[in-house]
């Protein structure tokens, strides 16, 4: 009888132990890919109005931020050099939600004025061929301008995860 019990607390765990690493492997994200440079297209906000200013520092930060993850080239869009690069990845950005906050509400509290942007990053190939998409997400909370949530997207917008 104790043998039985055994076998079977036995054969529970190893059904527990495959269901788990079954699950863990289909959770695996894209790791990255090889590119030989990286434009990135103007950002577009067909549906959301959002301030020139915020498009502006978007656009602005995203490549400054490409450029420090080590890419060998980061092209803006209209670059005529990024013509004869193989392995070109092309970030095409849309804007989904934008929620405008107040500095003046976070001096006061620190539960109001919160600042929040979501893009939706697509990243192809020269073909059109979606690589990899991600919804990214930039906010301001405590410190800081309006335009620090366009600073915290473009650090989360990347190619692959770290």
């Amino acid at each position: 009888m104790r043998n039985v019990r055994r076998f079977t607390t036995f054969l529970a765990f190893c059904a527990f132990l495959f269901v788990g690493v079954v699950l863990y492997a289909g959770n695996s994200q894209p790791t990255g890919f090889k590119a030989g440079g990286i434009q990135v297209a103007t950002i577009q906000s067909d549906e959301i109005s959002v301030p020139a200013e915020f498009r502006v520092a978007l656009y602005e930060n995203l490549v400054r931020q490409l450029e420090k993850q080590g890419f060998e080239h980061v092209y803006r869009d209209g670059d005529r050099n990024s013509a004869g690069v193989p392995n070109l990845v092309i970030l095409h950005s849309t804007v989904r939600q934008f929620k405008p906050g107040s500095e003046k509400a976070r001096q006061v509290t620190t539960v109001a004025g919160a600042t929040s942007i979501r893009v939706r990053c697509q990243f192809t190939d020269r073909d059109g061929h979606a690589l990899l998409e991600q919804d990214v997400t930039g906010k301001v909370r405590f410190f800081g301008g309006n335009l620090r949530a366009t600073y915290d997207f473009a650090k989360k917008a990347k190619p692959y995860r770290v």
